[in-house]
């Protein structure tokens, strides 16, 4: 039995070494410069699932935008009722208890759902580029956050007066227009409350804070809301720990003044992440975004 044992032992050998020796894939030859940009931007592609994923079928998600629009009704009524409060920096030190109140939000992924046109570059297997962009906002098919427009139009109903402030450029502004209209979003008949880059000359950058200064001129701004740091305050592009630095003067108005809404897909937190050049190669971002995990 003993030898028996070992004969069926040297011919299992023998068998797994055979099935190896067949089943084992070739040595891969070298990749042409082609096909690793097409891997490296496949997995460019793929770093978005997750957080699409997230935003269009989690109840965390709408329990999180539900609750921070829920936190700023709240919040609105107790600045209602301190003439001296003011969100906007560029209003710290005034006195602007004379002025008529007003709130400033953001639009994409603050108050509008843009998350089947992520959905869209997922599937195609794309990336974010002005061309797709602009044919996805023309289609006026945006929803709207959890909480958005119920929040907007009790803030109207109080006699707040709603701006939003939006880095969309301005030949898209009738499109916006429509679908904020047809969703609920109180657009104020007369005056233009819906700022886009570019409408006028000195809004040629991305940077919010002349825009938010006009506002400031006329009104007393209550509260701001966004999904992203430039929302809030000038220059949020930064190494990481330069964000933190800028904001940390600040921290006590997240919650009050400050209402943050989640947004995981883009934004300037994604920037912070990288080093080297402006817009790195995927391979070489998805390298650097591994290197600021602190496992």
């Amino acid at each position: 039995m003993v030898g028996a044992a070992r004969v069926g032992a040297v011919v299992l050998a023998m068998v797994m070494g055979g099935c190896a020796a067949r089943t084992a894939p070739p040595a891969p030859g070298p990749a042409t410069p082609a096909a690793a940009a097409a891997t490296a931007a496949t997995a460019r592609t793929y770093e978005n699932l997750d957080a699409t994923l997230w935003m269009q079928t989690a109840i965390e998600y709408h329990a999180s935008a539900s609750q921070a629009y829920r936190l700023a009704t709240a919040q609105l009524d107790r600045a209602l009722a301190d003439p001296t409060v003011t969100a906007a920096i560029e209003q710290q030190g005034q006195n602007v208890s004379g002025l008529p109140p007003a709130i400033i939000l953001d639009a994409d992924e603050t108050v509008l759902d843009n998350t089947p046109y992520q959905a869209r570059l997922l599937t195609a297997g794309g990336t974010y580029d002005d061309a797709t962009w602009k044919v996805w906002v023309n289609e006026r098919k945006a929803g709207a956050v959890p909480g958005a427009v119920a929040f907007t139009q009790y803030a109207r109903a109080k006699g707040v007066t709603v701006f939003f402030i939006t880095n969309r450029n301005a030949d898209l502004e009738p499109a916006t227009r429509d679908d904020m209209t047809r969703l609920g979003f109180p657009l104020d008949a007369t005056r233009d409350t819906l700022l886009m880059r570019r409408e006028r000359p000195e809004w040629e950058s991305s940077e919010k804070a002349a825009r938010r200064s006009v506002v400031a001129r006329d009104f007393r701004i209550l509260m701001l809301l966004g999904d992203d740091l430039g929302d809030f305050l000038p220059n949020a592009r930064g190494t990481i720990e330069e964000r933190q630095a800028r904001v940390a003067a600040y921290d006590a108005w997240w919650g009050s003044r400050w209402i943050m809404i989640p947004n995981p897909t883009y934004g300037s937190w994604e920037a912070a992440t990288r080093t080297g050049a402006a817009s790195p190669a995927a391979a070489d971002q998805l390298k650097q975004k591994l290197s600021r995990l602190r496992p």
